[in-house]
């Protein structure tokens, strides 16, 4: 999507009813935003088209499948070359280990996300996948104590 979607505030309250539950029944949210349910149905296909909505995920809870710790990794690559970059943004991309990759600015190059299950899942995952990343020169990991707040909702 190259351009900002003009959204109105009906476009807005149906965004935040899905990004509470995004398996909402179409004729529920309709009932929600006060439309018909086809007026709602165009409007959501309008949105999922515009690319506005983007997809639709179950959030799986990383400790009710044995990911007990989050670790969020600070990269320093030892060169900023576009062959460089592409070399690790490929090899991110196909690490199933790894959760979220941004490049960033600043003193850092990328922070990554990784779950894990335990104090040997982390090494694991430093000394197999971490330390195997092309053109990485420096990490620094820090470890999730206590999560305060966390959402995938967007405050429209």
């Amino acid at each position: 999507m190259s351009s900002e979607v003009k959204l109105d505030a009906i476009d807005r309250n149906i965004l935040n009813e899905l990004q509470k539950d995004g398996r909402l029944p179409n004729v529920e949210l309709a009932q929600r935003v006060h439309l018909s349910p086809s007026a709602c149905l165009r409007r959501v296909k309008h949105l999922e088209d515009a690319g506005v909505i983007a997809q639709y995920v179950a959030l799986v809870n990383p400790r009710a499948v044995g990911k007990q710790g989050i670790s969020y990794t600070i990269i320093n690559l030892e060169r900023m070359t576009t062959a460089a970059l592409a070399a690790f943004e490929g090899a991110v991309l196909a690490s199933p280990d790894i959760l979220d990759c941004f490049y960033v600015a600043g003193t850092n190059d990328y922070v990554i996300r990784f779950a894990y299950k335990d104090a040997e899942d982390l090494e694991r995952f430093h000394t197999d996948v971490l330390m195997q990343l092309p053109e990485v020169a420096r990490s620094n990991s820090m470890l999730v104590l206590r999560t305060i707040k966390r959402t995938t909702a967007f405050n429209l």
